[in-house]
């Protein structure tokens, strides 16, 4: 199709996009050019730490190429279907619809993708969201350049996460099937993947390596875990095994915290635990309360903390 294109088509392809606001055509192309030809130029680099202890790279996007990034993600990326089985990054879909598939299952097997977005390449990238079948080759390769640093995936650019669901969409459709003529359950929940069921973990884990193998990327040997019924189970922080439940010890300190609050009031609680800024706190406490229902909406019991905290929170307003 874009056999015989030349200079001018591809720019008035680009200018058709709107990446960023720009009356003068001539500017627009050339920044687009300049952007891409610059990009490490177009960065801030900083470290974040881990629960773990270790630091995670951020790559933030200085303003115009952020602008530029999510216009990409709107007006191109977020039209692309990804797989049913990828169960972050996309609106409706929640940490919940990643646990529901692995309720009450004999195995759990869990497993991590190493240095995930680091090793997600320029060229399934390009292969994957900027194809020739539907644009410019020039164009395909300058858009893959836009979304990327050095020639890899960024955690920070706000087009990376939907660009992985893009990448690997073929794996999780392959997979997918694969465990379904099985009857075992699969997801994925970014880097993560679950499976359950009833079956030899070894089998999956060495499936598993070798398709993520054509994809140049790897399995991280220190994060296979298998967990079998009688243990507690966990996906993505969920406890699946009678039901999608938050952790007992995340919710037991919520239970401490308003019972603290009820018998020696607010204040003194928070004298006692060394905190000036009630607001802040009381923000955090509901923000806990939602999230154990938004997993569990008719939970009897954060209901009535959810309405102690509203009391509290309107009575210093």
């Amino acid at each position: 199709m874009w056999k015989y294109i030349g200079t001018k088509e591809c720019n008035d392809f680009l200018l058709s996009l709107n990446l960023f606001n720009c009356k003068d055509e001539n500017h627009y192309i050339k920044t687009l050019y300049s952007i891409s030809n610059n990009i490490e130029n177009n960065y801030r680099i900083y470290k974040i730490k881990k629960r773990n202890g270790k630091y995670r790279t951020i790559y933030e996007p200085n303003p115009l190429l952020k602008h530029i990034q999510k216009q990409i993600l709107i007006n191109i990326l977020n039209n692309k279907t990804i797989s049913e089985y990828a169960k972050a990054y996309h609106k409706g879909i929640s940490l919940k619809d990643n646990a529901n598939p692995h309720i009450n299952k004999d195995i759990i097997l869990k497993l991590d993708i190493k240095d995930f977005f680091e090793n997600i390449s320029f060229l399934n990238i390009y292969n994957s969201c900027f194809q020739i079948e539907y644009f410019p080759k020039s164009v395909g390769m300058l858009l893959t350049t836009l979304c990327t640093y050095d020639d890899h995936l960024t955690q920070g650019s706000p087009t990376s996460a939907y660009i992985s669901n893009l990448v690997m969409k073929d794996f999780d459709e392959e997979l997918g099937s694969w465990c379904k003529e099985n009857s075992i359950s699969y997801t994925r929940y970014s880097d993560d993947m679950t499976f359950s069921g009833s079956f030899n973990p070894s089998d999956i884990i060495k499936k598993v390596r070798k398709m993520l193998y054509s994809l140049g990327l790897q399995l991280n040997s220190d994060k296979i875990h298998v967990v079998t019924k009688n243990a507690c189970q966990t996906v993505t922080g969920l406890v699946v095994n009678n039901k999608v439940q938050v952790g007992i010890k995340y919710r037991k300190e919520i239970r401490k915290e308003v019972y603290y609050i009820n018998k020696y009031g607010l204040q003194s609680h928070l004298k006692k635990i060394n905190i000036k800024d009630k607001n802040k706190y009381l923000n955090s406490l509901y923000g806990r309360i939602l999230y154990v229902l938004q997993i569990n909406k008719n939970d009897k019991e954060f209901i009535s903390y959810k309405k102690i905290i509203n009391k509290i929170k309107s009575d210093l307003s």
